[in-house]
């Protein structure tokens, strides 16, 4: 069985993230960049599975600029076999993220979807259900629990209301949540193998999706900076200003 897992690019997140001056975006320059921690989550369930001798193989794919390879390299040295970078400079909305995944999984014929519920630079959470109404797959989303036995996939999912768990048939696409495992770290051997495993790297352009966005962006600004706080003598003091000050009671 093939997993294909597709994997984001995104700001490492012990970074302070800072806006640009002018307000159209964040700023870039001189910033660490990461793997996502969600498709991190993700390529270690594809491991996994293929370590249980349930898949045979994990494909990681990324859609970015040619400098997303250190990232794919990163998930190589976790344990994946090969990677596609859909090269493109373009900033990407979820909906044409989905429709060139569409194509990768058409070429690929994966049996498994995996990836991660949301990036935490948009957190749209949308590129896994759009993936799966493409190409008709069935989906399980914000994934606990993993098992695939007997040509199905079991996917245990967070809800609100407590654990709830979905038989899919075989192909089909399923998004981590936070707990369904823990990522290992990437060993110095792994690190130096995965630089001599397979890179292919494919212009985005050259697959048939219009790459042309549909939403422009206005503005960009950071939270408001929050007022320091102070201490109060008394539960008097502090009932008063919560009733004149804050008026919140």
């Amino acid at each position: 069985m093939k997993i294909l897992v597709p994997v984001k690019r995104v700001i490492d997140y012990n970074v302070k993230v800072r806006v640009k001056a002018d307000q159209s975006g964040v700023d870039l320059a001189n910033v660490k960049m990461a793997l996502n921690p969600f498709c991190e989550i993700a390529v270690e369930e594809a491991v996994r599975l293929k370590e249980a001798g349930v898949a045979t193989e994990v494909v990681v794919v990324s859609i970015g600029p040619g400098v997303a390879q250190e990232q794919l390299r990163t998930a190589l040295a976790l344990g994946a076999d090969r990677a596609i970078l859909l090269e493109t400079e373009q900033s990407l909305e979820s909906l044409q993220v989905a429709k060139l995944l569409a194509k990768v999984v058409g070429t690929e014929q994966p049996q498994l979807v995996i990836l991660g519920k949301q990036a935490i630079d948009s957190d749209n959470n949308q590129t896994a259900q759009m993936l799966a109404a493409l190409t008709g797959m069935g989906q399980g989303t914000f994934a606990s629990k993993v098992v695939v036995a007997d040509g199905k996939v079991n996917v245990t999912r967070e809800i609100d209301g407590g654990l709830q768990t979905v038989a899919l048939n075989l192909p089909a696409v399923v998004s981590t949540d936070l707990r369904l495992n823990e990522p290992r770290y990437a060993s110095l051997p792994n690190i130096m193998k995965a630089k001599k495993k397979q890179l292919d790297v494919i212009a985005a352009d050259s697959l048939g999706v219009s790459l042309h966005s549909q939403v422009k962006v206005l503005k960009v600004s950071a939270p408001a900076t929050r007022q320091a706080g102070v201490k109060v003598d008394s539960v008097d003091t502090l009932i008063d200003k919560l009733k004149h000050e804050a008026k919140v009671i």
